[in-house]
């Protein structure tokens, strides 16, 4: 269907309708498992209130037939507890924030908990709930039809309804606004006692609950003076009329005004009070998604949204945080994750007579005398062992082991611990003989080269 030429905001209006419809439901789950009930409601009737008017907007974008009589009942029903339900739920959150910037004892078992949400119930939708009934004594007719915008509910301009419904709306505002700068007050008066108080025994945080109170701020700012606008218009532009009674109000109730656009929008005063009060609720669901639809325990949700729709995909979440998809080859997959395995490679051993390589003093550095360069060569020392000198006595006996990558016997010397280079000194070692035993020659390893000689043949000395 089609929208008439004189629809400024089709399909302008329609898309965004649906969209704060969706987007505002979004944070919902997490604020019900932490017992905001007023943002709860506060998402709820700002929903609701979109989808009718995106409903209407698709319905009667260029019509005035009544084709859904019964949606039109219901409908308008909603819409007016709607105008008294969203300053409701944000007085809620006014309330709710006031009780625990006062640091008073605010939810800390189930059964306060349990009493915290009742009383935003009876607020939240005992309130709007109330409005439809008293609505309907200064009911003139049943409703009215307007081109491009819908159904919309009618109120017949008597003294009585001013108390039981244009003024609820301001009443329920000003109550808001006086709970909001009581919560300013008492948030300065006690910021340190607040950060201590509020984790534990609230379902907020404190980034949560500074984007309520903005929330609930922006709603007053926004709604606020729409209402009171929309009083003003009702009482000077129309002639307020007495109460006569019951029968005189409700006369010919059955009756449904069909206002074709052309009319309703030549009057500015009606055409801005109108477009205000549809758009109001899209702006407030853009405004309550933009605090809470991208905090982090959103992109939390959305997360694992992703992955639970992923995962019947056969996409699955690797521990890594790379995507792999069933067609994706394991050798692709574990290419990022392969190491190059080191090559062993024989080294020959050093072969040195003892004898040749200590002074005079008892023992001087050599190549192969200190512990880094066993640690850092990975090379052996195989050395032909005499009698140390008399003279030596910084000498102590070598230690005895067997070089596993050169196969051979080797002794790794003790020299005096003031000659050494190293980071630490080497341990004490025991006396051991001064030849080895004999003992068999181990099994040759795959790729090493097992030199050809043994502890019991003596090379002929370094030259």
């Amino acid at each position: 269907m089609t929208a008439a030429p004189t629809d400024p905001t089709y399909p302008a209006f329609p898309l965004f309708s649906f969209l704060g419809f969706v987007l505002v439901l979004i944070p919902l789950p997490w604020h019900f498992q932490a017992w905001n009930s007023g943002t709860c409601l506060f998402m709820i009737w700002v929903s609701i209130s979109c989808l009718i008017g995106f409903v209407n907007s698709i319905i009667w974008g260029d019509s005035i037939a009544d084709v859904a009589p019964i949606w039109c009942d219901i409908s308008t029903r909603i819409m007016v507890a709607v105008p008294v339900a969203i300053p409701a739920a944000s007085l809620c959150i006014n309330r709710r924030l006031y009780n625990i910037a006062r640091c008073q004892t605010v939810s800390t078992s189930k059964a306060e908990k349990r009493r915290a949400v009742l009383v935003d119930l009876a607020i939240g939708l005992g309130i709007p709930f109330l409005q439809m009934p008293l609505q309907f004594i200064v009911q003139g007719h049943r409703y009215n039809i307007i081109e491009n915008v819908g159904c919309y509910p009618t109120t017949y301009n008597v003294v009585p309804a001013y108390p039981l419904s244009y003024l609820w709306p301001n009443l329920i505002n000003l109550t808001s606004a006086c709970y909001a700068l009581l919560t300013l007050r008492a948030f300065l008066h006690r910021r340190a006692q607040f950060a201590q108080f509020l984790s534990p025994n609230t379902g907020l945080t404190p980034t949560r609950y500074f984007r309520l109170m903005a929330l609930a701020s922006l709603e007053l700012l926004l709604n606020m003076p729409i209402a009171t606008y929309g009083l003003y218009l009702t009482a000077s532009r129309s002639p307020v009329e007495r109460w006569v009674s019951w029968a005189d109000t409700h006369a010919d109730f059955y009756y449904i005004g069909q206002v074709p656009a052309i009319i309703w929008r030549s009057d500015r005063h009606a055409e801005v009070t109108v477009e205000l009060s549809r758009w109001s609720s899209v702006i407030c669901a853009f405004v309550f998604f933009g605090f809470f639809g991208f905090a982090a325990e959103a992109r939390k949700h959305y997360k694992l949204a992703f992955w639970a729709v992923a995962r019947r995909c056969g996409v699955r979440p690797p521990p890594d945080g790379a995507i792999r998809f069933p067609w994706s080859r394991a050798s692709d997959a574990g290419a990022a994750k392969a190491v190059s395995l080191p090559t062993a490679m024989p080294l020959t051993p050093v072969k040195q007579r003892l004898d040749s390589l200590y002074d005079s003093r008892g023992g001087s550095r050599t190549d192969c005398e200190s512990q880094v360069s066993f640690e850092k060569d990975g090379r052996g020392c195989e050395y032909i062992v005499p009698s140390p000198s008399p003279s030596s006595t910084a000498f102590s006996p070598p230690l005895y082991s067997h070089d596993i990558e050169a196969g051979a016997y080797v002794a790794y010397p003790s020299v005096p611990r003031a000659d050494l280079d190293c980071e630490r000194a080497l341990p004490p070692l025991p006396r051991l003989p001064t030849n080895p035993p004999d003992r068999p020659r181990p099994a040759t390893w795959h790729g090493l080269r097992t030199p050809t000689f043994s502890p019991s043949t003596s090379p002929s000395p370094a030259s």
